[in-house]
């Protein structure tokens, strides 16, 4: 075989050992990123990022003299929980959603989800706790003399989120209710019925 048939059949050989040698120098860089990633999915979370929350309005308008609903949809991380409202211990945080009401607002009621009773590692004690969904209800009522337009109520949702092995420090997320108030007996269209359902 000449010359030239002698180079090209080193070739190939040559190819497979820089594309050995690549692969492996990829499995010592990609070690360490694996690693990292392993732990950047086991550190704590920021209290900001256990708990996601939208707020919905039950009606649409809502017309001045009439009852409404605003329901807080929440959504806790995975492995994570939070405090329910009633707590078991006075040392936890309670889940609680405070309004702000403007001047021809007044709070009916409000109604908090059915919390679980589990036992975790670093409590002796049980905790009553709220996992995964949560919807909370606020029942309002616009007075006669409420103001007609759009309208927002800044509303405060406090909590303190914990993992199995640990509870994070308490947080407070703010979180708005909009809507437009109309005129008494204007007619009114019941919306998200998912979530406002009796």
């Amino acid at each position: 075989m000449n010359r030239r048939g002698t180079e090209f059949a080193e070739v190939p050989g040559r190819k497979r050992s820089r594309v050995a040698l690549l692969a492996a120098v990829c499995v010592v860089l990609a070690a360490p990123l694996t690693r990292a990633r392993a732990q950047d999915d086991s550190r704590p979370l920021k209290p900001s990022e256990a708990l996601h929350a939208q707020v919905y309005v039950s009606l649409e308008p809502v017309p001045r003299g009439r009852q409404f609903e605003i329901a807080l949809v929440a959504e806790v991380a995975e492995r994570y929980h939070v405090q329910a409202n009633k707590v078991l211990a006075d040392y936890l945080i309670p889940l609680t959603l405070t309004p702000e009401l403007p001047p021809g607002f007044r709070l009916v009621a409000t109604e908090y989800p059915k919390a679980e009773v589990k036992k975790f590692p670093f409590s002796k004690q049980p905790m009553a706790v709220y996992e995964g969904r949560i919807v909370v209800r606020a029942t309002l009522e616009a007075a006669a003399g409420a103001p007609t337009g759009p309208v927002k109520i800044p509303m405060t949702l406090r909590f303190q989120a914990c993992n199995d092995q640990l509870c994070l420090p308490p947080a407070k997320l703010p979180v708005t209710a909009e809507f437009e108030v109309a005129a008494a007996g204007a007619p009114a269209k019941s919306v998200h019925p998912e979530i406002f359902h009796k």
